[in-house]
């Protein structure tokens, strides 16, 4: 027992810290309560080297944030079973510490060195974990995973100054949604999300929110990937970089758009927004078939598009985990706001499973962790299975989701491109058929240019259908004109 406690004590002297750095800006904290303003942006409870340090500074916090005294006299009350300050001399060391205050303007470099520290003892421990795991040689150990586990261990650290969040108080999730309310209210009621680019699908669905992974599925020629690319390019277009509400740097419109394109290469997803951008068919780009003056659009709406922050990724048959290392190291260099996948299915689970359910399920768990690791929308495209095509009505529902299981689970959101006008072609009656030609044709005039986007689920709202206008030739999806609706241009819907 003597060993261990020598073992602990030597490895706690041997860990970055200082008491003295930590006592003193506690003092100056009791001491004067506006300090908090100063240095909450820079260090909370868990940087504390000393556990009992952490718990007064939390203590404080709460008591601050509330517009209340935070004193030796009123943190006594809550901390007089504490037993760690009992060690320290009970709540006679609260007095001690405001007692030995220095100046309070020396309190922001204390905190400042208190973070340093902090981060240098989460260096040390995953430097350490990693060379433990790599010593243990394990046939389910691969050094590859290990990178990527490291990897994701650092990033977390880079961005939140803590390897693991761990649990946190009811009132920093109610400061947190409080916050996002704030954000919509700001503009005038409007969303707290992402904006999609398509006004009717942002009333329903709020915007993009951060943290949420949204399936777009249907079947073969509906329009999933046009849609996908439509949205990365409204909202890679719309970029703006601003001071934040929570003072952070980052997009204040728009944002930055990582795209894996994992059917189509990143020439052909290319091709498809600059014919959206261009108003130029796709195929005729490809063919070169175009006019001076359609080259002319063409080439200055490459240049517009130059700027734009969307990145495509089209490396085939990505693994999960590679997939989510990119994404960090996209965030890290140049931001990002919304990460797409397309598809669903192309994505390799990390580890070969029993079965398809299974290597789905994986993956999906595993785009729901990028979204909340990162706080982004994650955005990924999904088949249906064939058994839309043995119904009469042919809109798409969760049952269709192929392995539905896992992926309606995990999702917040799931939304169905479904084109009638598609599967009418198709029923095209004979020309001898006069009477049936005529209604044919007059329902396909009705279906013409037109999409369903139909919400099958939603964490944060009602379900229900959007409707958009589609163009074909572009393969582009916008907002339908109110007169399509079948209601006076001058009518709010």
């Amino acid at each position: 027992m003597k060993d261990n406690n020598d073992n602990n004590q030597a490895e706690a002297q041997s860990s970055p810290h200082n008491i003295e750095a930590e006592q003193a800006l506690l003092g100056a904290l009791l001491v004067n309560n506006d300090v908090y303003d100063r240095v909450a942006s820079i260090v909370n409870e868990v940087h504390f080297f000393d556990p009992v340090h952490g718990r007064i500074y939390e203590i404080a916090a709460q008591r601050i944030q509330k517009n209340a005294l935070a004193s030796p006299v009123t943190l006594k009350a809550f901390m007089e079973d504490d037993e760690g300050l009992a060690e320290l001399g009970g709540p006679a060391y609260l007095a001690r510490l405001a007692g030995a205050s220095v100046s309070v303007f020396a309190a922001r470099d204390y905190a400042q060195m208190i973070y340093d520290l902090a981060i240098r003892r989460d260096l040390m421990a995953i430097g350490e974990e990693i060379t433990d795991k790599a010593q243990r040689m394990e046939v389910s150990n691969e050094p590859s995973e290990q990178i990527v586990e490291a990897e994701q261990q650092l990033y977390a650290l880079s961005e939140q100054g803590q390897v693991d969040s761990g649990f946190q108080s009811f009132l920093k999730a109610v400061t947190d949604a409080v916050n996002v309310a704030n954000a919509a209210y700001q503009r005038d009621g409007g969303m707290a999300g992402t904006s999609t680019g398509l006004n009717d699908m942002d009333k329903t669905l709020g915007g993009l929110h951060p943290s949420d992974l949204l399936i777009l599925a249907g079947r073969p020629s509906m329009g999933k990937t046009a849609l996908a690319t439509n949205i990365a390019y409204n909202i890679a277009k719309n970029y703006k970089k601003g001071t934040k509400p929570d003072g952070s740097i980052g997009a204040v419109q728009g944002g930055v758009v990582g795209f894996y394109s994992l059917e189509m290469s990143s020439e052909q997803l290319a091709s498809r927004i600059l014919s959206e951008a261009a108003e130029i068919e796709s195929q005729r780009i490809r063919s070169g078939d175009m006019s001076e003056e359609e080259f002319r659009r063409l080439v200055e709406a490459a240049k517009t598009l130059e700027s734009c922050p969307l990145f495509i990724d089209d490396t085939a048959a990505l693994p999960i985990s590679q997939l989510a290392a990119r994404a960090r190291r996209l965030k890290r260099t140049h931001g990002l706001d919304v990460l797409i996948i397309d598809y669903l299915q192309l994505v390799r689970p990390a580890s070969a499973k029993d079965s398809r359910v299974n290597e789905v399920s994986e993956i999906t768990q595993g785009l729901k962790a990028i979204a909340k690791e990162l706080n982004i929308p994650v955005i990924a495209l999904s088949q249906l299975s064939r058994q839309v095509e043995n119904r009469e009505d042919k809109r798409p529902q969760l049952s269709d989701l192929r392995e539905s299981g896992s992926i309606e689970q995990d999702a917040d959101i799931v939304m169905f491109v479904y084109r009638g006008e598609y599967y009418k072609e198709r029923e095209k009656p004979a020309d001898h058929e006069a009477d049936k030609m005529m209604t044919w044709q007059a329902e396909m005039e009705e279906l013409h240019g037109k999409a369903e986007v139909i919400i099958g689920k939603q964490r944060h709202g009602p379900i229900g259908t959007v409707s958009l206008a589609f163009e074909g030739r572009y393969t582009r999806f916008t907002d339908l004109a109110p007169s399509r609706y079948g209601r006076p241009d001058d009518q709010e819907f």
